[in-house]
């Protein structure tokens, strides 16, 4: 352990030690072969190489090692994106080696970390290349399995035409949305959307909303109340078209998936700066094994009751992205049986750029 991190002068003093050392041992052999009688030469000599090899050392050990290790380490730190070394940064007093190795250890431990990330992500992109094209695939057929029917005479039958014509529509629509979706998803992703910060009511917008859900929740007797102490006005800074969309879509969900006769409130609650809006329903909730990956693209709970719905899989996602557009947060809770609250949160404060 003594000699696992030496410095440059040590090993070159250790270096100069063992020439002296052996050189020693040999004249003491010579002058015993001979007849033991010391000699002044006996010490001289290995005081000489001591001090002669001890600058030869050093130059060697720096040129052939430490210069070569320092080109490595910094090699190393710009790879890994930190701050260049200046000329004269490592000194020798420095723990030149340990440094070396600890900076080389945790280069390997992010580059190891990177190999897992995209790893995941590329699992993630295959999973995603092959939910897109299971979701274009289906209204895709469909439309066209309704037009062939038409078109080999279907056409020609009253009963049947303006049918297959509107279920054709309703896919074509399905489509359109996903597409516009995608688009939308995309341009979040990407931070192509510009956000328009401005003062608005929340309370307002959330009525808004409600009444434009409120033909949907009356076919299926779903009241819809803001909580009793959130009905005064309530200023945050946000982009009102955005948080209309993410309102529309947690209302529209928790209509869409919940249970008939049922409830869903809207509350707001001070934290701070900051405003919490949460859209609660007493429907069947969901298990929560599913609740980390509901705001994936494409992620069902249950598919083939999602798409009964008509919903496109990715409005969860969108609202994740609209939402930490504005740098908050959006989370779920939920219960079997009991209900399932979505909630994020909005700024009270303006905020300078």
């Amino acid at each position: 352990m003594a000699f696992k991190n030496l410095k440059l002068r040590q090993v070159s003093l250790l270096i100069s030690f063992a020439v002296a050392a052996i050189s020693a041992i040999a004249l003491c052999a010579e002058a015993m072969v001979d007849g033991w009688a010391f000699q002044t030469y006996m010490i001289l000599i290995p005081i000489i190489l001591l001090v002669t090899t001890f600058p030869i050392a050093h130059y060697l050990v720096d040129y052939f090692i430490y210069r070569r290790i320092k080109i490595l380490y910094k090699l190393v730190s710009t790879e890994k994106g930190g701050k260049e070394l200046k000329e004269g940064a490592l000194q020798e007093e420095d723990d030149f080696l340990q440094a070396v190795e600890e900076e080389v250890r945790r280069y390997s431990t992010s580059k190891q970390s990177e190999i897992k990330a995209l790893k995941r992500m590329e699992t993630f992109r295959k999973e995603f290349i092959g939910n897109v094209s299971h979701e274009l695939k289906t209204p895709i057929f469909n439309a066209q399995g309704y037009i062939e029917t038409l078109l080999d005479g279907g056409v020609e039958d009253r009963g049947v035409n303006m049918k297959y014509l509107e279920k054709a529509t309703r896919n074509l629509d399905r489509l359109a949305n996903i597409v516009e979706d995608l688009i939308m998803l995309n341009q979040y992703e990407a931070d192509a959307t510009q956000l328009d910060i401005k003062p608005f009511d929340i309370t307002d917008l959330t009525k808004q909303v409600m009444d434009e859900q409120e033909l949907l929740a009356s076919k299926k007797n779903i009241e819809l109340v803001i909580k009793e102490d959130a009905g005064f006005q309530r200023k945050v800074f946000a982009d009102r078209k955005h948080i209309h969309h993410v309102l529309s879509n947690l209302v529209n969900n928790s209509i869409k998936y919940g249970h008939e006769n049922g409830l869903t409130k809207i509350g707001f609650y001070d934290v701070e700066d900051k405003l919490l809006i949460e859209v609660s329903d007493n429907g069947p909730g969901i298990a929560s094994e599913h609740l980390a990956r509901l705001f994936e693209r494409f992620y069902r709970v249950d598919k083939a009751r999602s798409r009964g719905h008509g919903g496109t899989g990715l409005g969860l996602s969108i609202c994740k992205h609209i939402v930490e557009a504005h740098k908050e947060k959006i989370h779920v809770r939920s219960s079997l049986d009991i209900g399932t609250t979505f909630g994020f949160t909005l700024s009270t404060k303006k905020h300078l750029e």
